[in-house]
């Protein structure tokens, strides 16, 4: 049964990766490529049962690019942030709006919480 929803959830990602929103477009070019202090991201990836906008595993940073439906699924949207807290990410959200006119504002936020994560997992791991 896991096997399947792992499968479900790559086919997902896979097809979401084809139709980004403008938002997701414009905040993935100032992403990809170790563009944010040399930290590689990667967009929609699955993490456990959710298919998270862009992470980086190794700053332990999630972050989502959220359109107006989700004023509707706030409660959704806690649970899936709990969820990813619990596994060791930290959830920056942002508003399409946010992404398409403040983008120098959101990736500097973006930014400051790699330099944390970086910092933390240097921390944890001893060095």
């Amino acid at each position: 049964m896991a096997d399947q929803a792992r499968h479900k959830n790559l086919s997902l990602a896979r097809s979401m990766r084809q139709r980004l929103t403008p938002a997701e477009a414009k905040l993935w070019s100032r992403l990809r490529s170790g563009r944010v202090m040399g930290v590689k991201f990667r967009r929609q990836v699955p993490i456990g049962p959710y298919v998270v906008d862009f992470a980086s595993r190794t700053a332990r940073i999630v972050v989502e690019a959220d359109g107006g439906h989700h004023t509707e699924q706030t409660e959704e949207d806690g649970a899936r942030s709990a969820f990813l807290e619990w596994r060791g990410y930290t959830v920056l959200r942002f508003w399409n709006g946010q992404i398409l006119y403040e983008t120098d504002a959101v990736v500097e936020e973006i930014a400051d919480a790699v330099h944390w994560g970086l910092r933390k997992a240097e921390f944890e791991g001893g060095g």
